[in-house]
C-alpha cells in the first residue's frame, strides 16, 4: 500500500524532485500508519500479496485469452446459423477454499461469452453454457489452477 500511495503522490504532483520525494515518503508512511490503525491492515498481509503478484499478473492474460477464444467460438455459432446448439447447465464443485477466489472464478466464467455463472454457494457452482462444447473442462480450467496458486 505504501508504494501505491507514493506512486499516486508522484503522479498527482507531476514532477519528481528531492523535496517532493521526501515529503511523499513521509506522507505515504503517515497514510499507511493511519490506515493500519483505522482498519485491520497489516504489513504481513501486504507482503503476502506481493508474493502472489506474479500469479495475479499471469491471471490477466489468461483471462483475456479465454475471453477472445470464447468470443470466436460464440461468433462461429452465430455466423454459421447453427441450429444444433445444445444449451446446458453444468454443476461442479470447486477446489477453491476462499470466498474471494470463488467470486473471481464466477466472474471470470461470466465474462467469457457463452457462459454465465448462475449460482455459487459453498464451493458449488452452477454454470449455464450456450453449448455443450463450451463447458468441457470448466471445473479444471486454467482459471482454477491459477486461483489455487493465488490462494496458497
Amino acid at each position: 500500500m505504501f508504494f501505491i500511495v507514493l506512486a499516486a503522490w508522484i503522479i498527482f504532483n507531476g514532477a519528481v524532485t528531492l523535496e517532493i520525494m521526501l515529503f511523499g515518503i513521509a506522507l505515504s508512511a503517515a497514510v499507511c500508519a493511519f490506515m493500519s490503525w483505522l482498519t485491520e491492515y497489516s504489513l504481513k498481509a501486504e507482503l503476502k500479496l506481493y508474493k502472489k503478484l506474479p500469479y495475479i499478473l499471469l491471471y490477466i492474460p489468461v483471462l483475456v485469452f479465454e475471453i477472445v477464444k470464447a468470443n470466436i467460438i460464440t461468433a462461429g455459432f452465430i455466423l454459421k446459423g447453427n441450429k444444433k446448439i445444445k444449451p446446458v447447465i453444468v454443476c461442479f464443485d470447486s477446489p477453491l477454499k476462499t470466498e474471494y477466489a470463488s467470486s473471481v472464478l464466477a466472474n471470470s466464467i461470466t465474462l467469457t461469452p457463452g457462459t454465465i455463472s448462475v449460482s455459487m454457494r459453498n464451493g458449488k457452482f452452477k454454470v449455464h453454457c450456450l453449448d455443450v462444447s463450451l463447458c468441457e473442462g470448466i471445473e479444471s480450467s486454467s482459471f482454477v489452477k491459477i486461483l489455487k496458486k493465488i490462494e496458497q
